[in-house]
């Protein structure tokens, strides 16, 4: 038993289906299988719901430019959500793009009859390319808490403009074909198609009979908290309040340092298998654990962990199992989690991607987000990390256009002709505006929150936004309108076993701050996997133990 309670996992559960760990790093799940409809309404009820199948949604409802849409299913469902019953109007619908060779924007919009005049989007993951579920909870919100949707809020999403192929990929989230369009691009790496689904869900929303919402909100994490971070940047008056978690808003630059890894593990030897993964899990945290006051499992004093692999050379250092690291193991895992920079320029100005941590990508638990359970190849094994994966479809679809293309054949630290592609691509990809005043000015607040054991996306990254924020906006006006937390032990999404599942309540801090003016004051995460619970420490403090209770937040104090 590791500290906290839980079993290590098995061998095959630690591997699992590539299938089962994408579904998770959308932060809010694919869309639910439809509920059953309402039997009054298939009695033929008038409803201002059922009479909304067909309606057209004008051009003119839009900001940004489409040729309308309309709904294509509109019903009134029953359906247990977080527990309870909640009776709601369900509209689907298709919003048409400008160049007709690109395929739509579908969406969903969820209205409860008991309706609090709260409106929630939420972002996608990955690549996205399906509707995320309306009815789900934000990313790291509690399990025992009701999600939006039973909260009474008006719930929206939309695919961001394509539909996953399964001939191009067989993991959703991980289809990059569409991006051989450039508006079905646009929709997805600018956040165009965010905008088109606000303005058409408060279309319908008015539609549906009820007024416009007194407050609007948007959540999510990974691809979905860049998303948050976009609308903040670009349409500052759209929504009052935004969760933005783990975001992957540096998405080109992450790109490119993902293609350094993939080359990197491609090499021969290089690649270190699940078991030496997990050795190497296993003794970062017996190296650093400690360094926080407390053995717990949790590295909390992240900046003080300063394991070197070379501890665990093998003699000789060549291969001779799984109980130490070669040269070129030694190698690839030094380079993974360093500050990795392009000799070269690139329009959105990003200069480089901050590795990650040895905690991080080492952990064998959830080794298909980290490493990967085999090493890269082309063609790119669905055993390869998620984010192998990811810059595999990126090579075919973003940037050669050629899905006959290996992933292998690109090297972004000379890409060579590609070279003002990418560049291009980054105007696009990187969402790197941190002069938020006009969301300050607005009125607007944001939670930003990322595990510091993530294996998709760098919480460095993170930092480092956070820190160019407060340098454009200054450290007082930042302090009115944005909190950022740093949670230990936690990962990409939850998935698999985290030493620590974040879980908290974000969305009544971002009510209470949003319409009663009270900022987040000591707020606390629970461990969803276990009975603890720990501080959340502003960035860039960290928790450490005091004394009492090793599972009570009251134990640790937030320190430098």
């Amino acid at each position: 038993m590791r500290p906290g309670g839980k079993a290590r996992a098995s061998a095959a559960a630690r591997t699992g289906l590539v299938t089962a760990v994408a579904a998770a790093v959308v932060g809010t799940a694919a869309i639910a299988p439809p509920a059953a409809a309402d039997p009054a309404e298939q009695a033929g009820r008038p409803t201002r719901c059922a009479g909304l199948d067909g309606r057209e949604i004008p051009a003119s409802a839009i900001t940004l430019p489409t040729r309308g849409g309309d709904v294509t299913a509109a019903s009134v469902v029953t359906e247990d959500v977080s527990g309870q019953s909640v009776r709601y109007c369900r509209l689907d619908a298709a919003l048409h793009p400008i160049d007709r060779s690109a395929p739509d924007i579908r969406m969903r919009l969820a209205v409860p009859v008991d309706w609090n005049r709260k409106a929630m989007m939420f972002g996608g993951g990955g690549y996205n390319g399906t509707v995320p579920d309306v009815t789900a909870n934000v990313a790291f919100g509690p399990a025992d808490e009701p999600s939006p949707l039973a909260r009474g809020y008006a719930t929206y999403a939309s695919d961001s403009g394509h539909q996953a192929d399964p001939a191009a990929h067989p993991v959703p989230s991980l289809d990059g074909s569409f991006a051989m369009n450039d508006e079905a691009l646009r929709n997805f790496a600018t956040g165009d198609a965010l905008k088109k689904t606000h303005d058409a869900a408060l279309y319908l929303i008015r539609r549906t009979g009820r007024a416009k919402p007194k407050h609007t909100y948007f959540a999510g994490g990974s691809t979905g908290g860049r998303e948050a971070l976009a609308v903040a940047q670009r349409w500052p008056k759209a929504f009052d309040g935004v969760i933005s978690a783990y975001p992957a808003w540096n998405n080109l630059a992450e790109v490119l340092y993902l293609g350094h890894a993939t080359r990197l593990l491609a090499q021969p030897g290089a690649f270190p298998g699940p078991e030496k993964q997990g050795l190497l899990y296993d003794s970062v945290i017996a190296s650093c654990d400690g360094r926080d006051g407390l053995e717990d499992g949790i590295v909390s004093n992240v900046s003080a962990c300063d394991f070197d692999p070379q501890e665990l050379r093998c003699p000789g250092g060549e291969d001779t199992g799984a109980a130490c690291l070669s040269d070129r193991q030694i190698d690839a895992v030094r380079a993974i989690s360093s500050e990795w920079s392009w000799p070269y320029g690139i329009a959105s100005g990003e200069q480089g991607y901050p590795g990650f941590p040895f905690l991080s990508g080492a952990d064998m638990r959830t080794p298909l987000l980290g490493f990967g359970s085999t090493a890269p190849a082309d063609p790119m094994p669905l055993t390869s990390g998620y984010g192998m994966q990811y810059w595999d479809q990126w090579v075919k679809h973003f940037l050669t256009r050629d899905p006959g293309r290996g992933a292998l054949s690109v090297d972004p630290a000379r890409p060579g002709r590609w070279r003002e592609r990418i560049s291009h691509l980054s105007t696009l990809q990187d969402v790197n505006d941190a002069d938020l005043r006009p969301f300050q000015r607005a009125g607007g607040k944001l939670l930003l929150i990322h595990g510091a054991a993530d294996e998709l996306v760098s919480h460095r990254a993170t930092n480092d936004y956070y820190e160019r924020v407060v340098e454009a906006v200054g450290p007082k006006r930042t302090e009115r309108f944005l909190r950022y937390y740093v949670v230990p032990g936690a990962n990409h999404a939850n998935v698999g076993d985290p030493a620590f599942a974040a879980s908290w309540d974000s969305v009544t801090a971002l009510e209470r701050w949003v319409e009663d003016r009270r900022p987040p004051a000591d707020p606390v995460a629970a461990d969803a996997g276990g009975d603890r619970s720990r501080p959340l420490c502003e960035y860039p403090l960290w928790p450490r133990y005091r004394s009492g209770d090793p599972s009570s937040a009251d134990s640790f104090v937030c320190t430098r």
